[in-house]
């Protein structure tokens, strides 16, 4: 008798069995209406995000018409009855608004996320998390409003002054000390981004291997010589996910930097002088916008930070899957 040899699918003993490599849809007619309606609603996510971009090119084609990308993007002047529109003031604002945050917010953040995973005792853990949430639950507004009447008078009066007074000779701390500014502004974002940093950041380091840890303290190592060679080495680039992450958030806040930046149309080197962002101005000025020019412009400055905060989300994405996959392997 001939004998023909048949896939075993059946697995190991005392296992479910094995389902052999099929299609991209699975064979059961429900499980196969639930993954075409899994598809469409994320395929509908997509026609939405597709449908934004596609207005906006649509609102900003008077802009593209009267002048180039490039002009658009490098040009300072602002000047709606002019018909002038330049946006490298905003994105300059926009840019050291941001870098001022993930700069303050970082170390602070990281630093937090490692107490709470490596050091703190299980009843400290949920109260500090329970705090980290409720930051992360504030609205803008409240951020806005606080540093409005707490956090720019502080930096009027000690902190501005004491500034310029140590490191004025860095162009970055001089001039008046006016409380609203950039600086303002990079502090209030701090504030708002620590919890998404934090957060994410403590997941990562919950994915590093315990063996890692185990093998660093057997040869002889601190509990900090073991976090700084072996637990942040391994959880880099889940880090840098975080931040990338947090200035997302950064980049696009709009109502409590409106409140505390100053509203400035100039670019200026000091981080005392008052300046604008990109959500800051499209909040302001689109109510005023009366031709399809000025509002194509606001339209191109709308296109702008979207693009920056895809890349910066894509990017921050990638980085955290690798970790996953990388711990998981």
């Amino acid at each position: 008798m001939r004998l023909e040899r048949t896939a075993d699918v059946t697995g190991p003993v005392g296992r479910a069995p094995v389902a052999p490599a099929g299609p991209l849809l699975p064979a059961n007619r429900g499980d196969r209406l639930f993954a075409v309606g899994l598809t469409i609603f994320a395929g509908i996510v997509l026609l939405i995000a597709g449908l934004i971009v596609l207005m906006l090119l649509r609102v900003a084609h008077p802009l593209s018409a009267s002048t180039s990308i490039a002009k658009f993007i490098t040009g300072t002047d602002w000047d709606p009855v002019q018909l002038s529109f330049g946006a490298l003031p905003f994105i300059y604002g926009t840019v050291v608004t941001s870098i001022v945050a993930i700069v303050l917010a970082v170390p602070v953040s990281v630093g937090l996320a490692v107490f709470l995973v490596e050091i703190a005792p299980a009843r400290v853990q949920p109260i500090v998390s329970f705090l980290i949430e409720t930051l992360a639950a504030i609205p803008s507004v409240v951020y806005g409003l606080w540093g409005l009447f707490v956090l720019v008078p502080l930096l009027r009066s000690p902190v501005e002054p004491f500034l310029r007074q140590v490191f004025g000779f860095l162009p970055l701390f001089r001039g008046p000390a006016i409380g609203v500014g950039y600086l303002a502004a990079g502090l209030i974002l701090a504030i708002m981004i620590l919890p998404t940093i934090a957060s994410v950041t403590i997941e990562v380091l919950k994915t590093v291997p315990p063996p890692l840890r185990e093998g660093a303290y057997g040869l002889g190592a601190t509990r900090w010589e073991a976090i700084r060679m072996a637990v942040l080495p391994y959880a880099r680039n889940g880090i840098v996910g975080a931040v990338l992450l947090g200035l997302g958030r950064a980049l696009g806040e709009t109502m409590a930097v409106t409140m505390v930046i100053g509203n400035s149309h100039e670019i200026h080197a000091s981080l005392f002088a008052p300046g604008y962002s990109l959500p800051a101005i499209i909040a302001n000025e689109f109510a005023e916008a009366t031709g399809p020019l000025y509002v194509g412009a606001l339209a191109g400055l709308a296109l702008v930070l979207f693009g920056i905060t895809i890349v910066l989300n894509a990017v921050a994405r990638l980085l955290v899957h690798g970790v996953g996959s990388r711990a998981s392997a």
